[in-house]
């Protein structure tokens, strides 16, 4: 099941919390939507959950407008927001019957709705303890399971992995591929390795309007056109060597690697081959170079880029 955002605008007095803002997922694609706090991630999601009136722009959830018809909206979504709401006094097999009945699931369905669940999420040695007895790791795996009960089409969760160790972390990262295999899920998460694992594609949200769109690798290719080198240099003074590398044409930075004798990280923006103008000064000066490579840009350095300012 597609959606379908067009200029959506949210504002609170004289913020605006998004702005402008158009995109589209298709069906069974993994969205990961990155952004610093504050950046209106939430505040987008709430709105295609219908749970927040947009001031302008529309959201098609499989052709349906949200603000048009938002109760069949949220019987086709799944939500798992931040704050993971429960119920502490209810036992758990308790709350995803009372989420399976908000969500109308057929009477007959709800058993092995519930079944699937403590399957899928991990619950089967919690599911008759009381939600206030749970672990935060247990209780994010049953906010998971309360929005996968009445099994829809579209998941959208708000940073999912919180309070989980890294097994349990791994565990979900791999449901989450999976789900996404059939349904359209869309995930926020501070944690920038997980969106690489898990996602198709990635959205970046600053300051309320979308600053980049698209998968891992071309957001780390159109990273403001710089290059990362490893350069292994001997027989040069550490001081001498660091001097001529920062005096070559293009490089914006460059850091010895701590604990590697010789060898350094390079950010150099060139539009002929990057490597070309480091191997001529070792050639000049004399200096043996025992190791030459582009390092690819990471996921960290293309979200700070884009946020920073």
């Amino acid at each position: 099941m597609d959606i379908r955002i067009a200029q959506l605008t949210k504002r609170y007095g004289t913020q605006t919390a998004v702005d402008d803002v158009s995109f589209a997922v298709s069906a069974g694609e993994v969205l990961g939507f990155l952004g610093p706090n504050g950046a209106g991630k939430t505040t987008t999601m709430k709105m295609v959950c219908g749970l927040v009136a947009p001031d302008h722009g529309r959201v098609l959830v499989g052709g349906t407008d949200v603000a048009e018809d938002p109760a069949a909206v949220r019987r086709m979504i799944g939500y798992l927001p931040e704050s993971n709401p429960l119920y502490d006094d209810m036992p758990v097999l308790d709350f995803l019957r009372f989420a399976a009945r908000l969500q109308g699931v057929e009477k007959d369905l709800v058993d092995q709705r519930l079944r699937d669940m403590v399957e899928v999420c991990g619950l089967g040695d919690e599911k008759h303890k009381r939600i206030g007895e749970l672990s935060k790791g247990y209780r994010q795996r049953t906010g998971l399971a309360q929005a996968m009960v009445h099994d829809p089409q579209v998941l959208i969760l708000d940073e999912p992995t919180t309070g989980l160790d890294p097994n349990q972390i791994v565990e979900i990262r791999a449901l989450i591929k999976e789900l996404g295999q059939a349904k359209t899920v869309i995930f926020s998460t501070h944690i920038l390795p997980e969106v690489e694992a898990v996602c198709d594609r990635i959205l970046i949200i600053n300051k309320g309007r979308i600053v980049a769109d698209g998968s891992p690798s071309t957001l780390r290719a159109q990273a403001h056109g710089e290059a990362v080198l490893l350069a292994g240099i001997e027989d040069g003074a550490p001081d001498d060597v660091l001097a001529a590398l920062r005096a070559l044409p293009g490089v914006t930075d460059i850091t010895p690697v701590p604990g590697a004798e010789g060898r350094y990280e390079l950010r150099m923006r060139t539009d002929g081959p990057p490597g070309r103008p480091v191997f001529a000064l070792c050639v000049r000066r004399g200096w043996t170079l025992t190791e030459l490579r582009t390092v690819e840009t990471r996921l960290e350095d293309v979200f700070r880029d884009l946020t920073l300012n």
